[in-house]
């Protein structure tokens, strides 16, 4: 049974910075794909990051770029959402979500985790 769960959500002021973790059981990390997404009240699912499991390579969509990093561990069976430069769009549930292919659309994903809320606020 595949599972995922994130940690790392809270409070923080703009400018801050926080580090999502996502632990996977049930799968070994290091062939799937891992995908970050967000969802604000009243928006749709977006997609914030994704890195692939061939060559690491990392996407990200672009008001992200240059403040969030993300990473894995595969001796953890990790990843991880680095978020710095935090601003109060930034403010959102974070889930972390697995499959073969990196996608920016959330149907193209089966595995998710509960989601943790992340809220940039002074």
């Amino acid at each position: 049974q595949v599972q995922l769960v994130e940690s790392g959500g809270g409070l923080v002021q703009p400018g801050g910075s926080l580090r999502l973790s996502c632990a996977a059981s049930g799968l070994t990390l290091e062939y799937n794909v891992i995908a970050w997404f967000r969802q604000a009240p009243g928006k749709e699912r977006e997609g914030v990051s994704c890195i692939s499991s061939s060559d690491n390579s990392t996407y990200y969509a672009d008001f992200v770029k240059g403040r969030f990093t993300i990473s894995r561990d595969n001796a953890k069976n990790t990843a991880y959402l680095q978020m710095n430069s935090l601003k109060p769009e930034d403010t959102a549930v974070y889930y972390c979500a697995t499959d073969w292919g990196c996608g920016w659309s959330p149907a193209e994903y089966d595995y998710w985790g509960q989601g943790t809320q992340v809220t940039v606020a002074s």
